[in-house]
This record gives C-alpha cells, structure tokens and sequence, in this order.
C-alpha cells in the first residue's frame, strides 16, 4: 500500500495540500495511507526547511508548495 506523508503545520499552504492530496486519492479511487506530521521536531528531524512538504513512499515529492491535484494523481500513478 502506498504511504503518503504531508508534513506541514496548520498555514494556507499545509491545509491546501491535504485537500489537493484527499481529493486526488478520491479520484483516483486508491487506497493508501495517510500520514499528516505537524509537529516541527519531526519536520525538522526530516531536514524539511521549507513547508508543506510531501512524500510518497518515503520519497521526497514537493517541498514549500501545494502541488495540484493533477499532479498528486500523476505521482501516485508512478
């Protein structure tokens, strides 16, 4: 199952890729796991200096933006 890590606080930015992220999953009709980490220990613990940032199965996919739902559908086609 894919596993799906946003890591952001609670800014515009964060809150605009969670949606992009739940609405892509819709579409798409995927099953995966969903991992949101706010705290900023554990952002920083990853070496994200910028956020929102997403991962895809561990992989770092977009850092310090809200990627559009189009293209959370491509990389979780990928």
């Amino acid at each position: 199952m894919v596993k799906i890590e946003i890591l952001g606080t609670d800014c515009a930015k964060c809150k605009a890729m969670a949606k992009n992220v739940d609405k892509a999953i819709q579409e798409l009709g995927v099953q995966v796991v969903v991992i949101k980490v706010d705290s900023i220990q554990a952002i920083m613990d990853r070496g994200v200096m910028m956020i929102p940032a997403l991962y895809i199965d561990g992989k770092e996919v977009a850092i310090g933006r809200a990627p559009s739902v189009e293209e959370i559908k491509n990389l979780l086609k990928k």
